[in-house]
């Protein structure tokens, strides 16, 4: 399996614009290689250098597998609560200092998940468990221009 994104490359900046500080609207998206018997793909994007621990920007799942990608500013109908308290993308927005990470995770699964809109990403995982075929990872990087 294999993310990556049109807008950015693997662990290259995140351009401003999916962003606090520019638009905060989801990047493009490009699936490719998905198992055959994947019945449906989820997608977590976090935060593992937040200060006070790994952080959540957008939580997703039950995208259709025949989906190969997601447009700029998607909009999905099962959507997690993220750590900004929303039900939708929020883009990088760390503390001014250091770049941080970003992990756009993808998940392939064999199952379609029965979750409710706003569940926590730790509800996800555990949704997941046991239903996973495969996974790819795109790493993009960001650092606050601004204080």
């Amino acid at each position: 399996m294999l993310i990556e994104s049109p807008a950015f490359e693997h662990h290259s900046p995140i351009p401003q614009k999916y962003t606090c500080e520019g638009e905060d609207v989801s990047p493009p998206l490009i699936f490719q290689d998905i198992p055959k018997s994947t019945k449906s793909l989820a997608l977590i994007v976090d935060d593992p250098d937040a200060p006070r621990g790994t952080f959540d920007h957008w939580i997703v799942w039950n995208i259709e597998p025949n989906n190969s990608k997601l447009a700029e500013n998607a909009t999905l109908s099962y959507q997690g609560k993220n750590h900004f308290n929303e039900v939708k993308y929020r883009g990088p927005c760390p503390p001014p200092g250091n770049p941080h990470r970003y992990f756009f995770k993808l998940f392939a699964l064999d199952t379609t998940l029965s979750l409710q809109k706003g569940s926590s990403k730790s509800q996800l995982e555990e949704a997941m468990e046991g239903h996973i075929l495969g996974r790819a990872e795109l790493i993009g990087t960001y650092k606050r221009s601004k204080g």
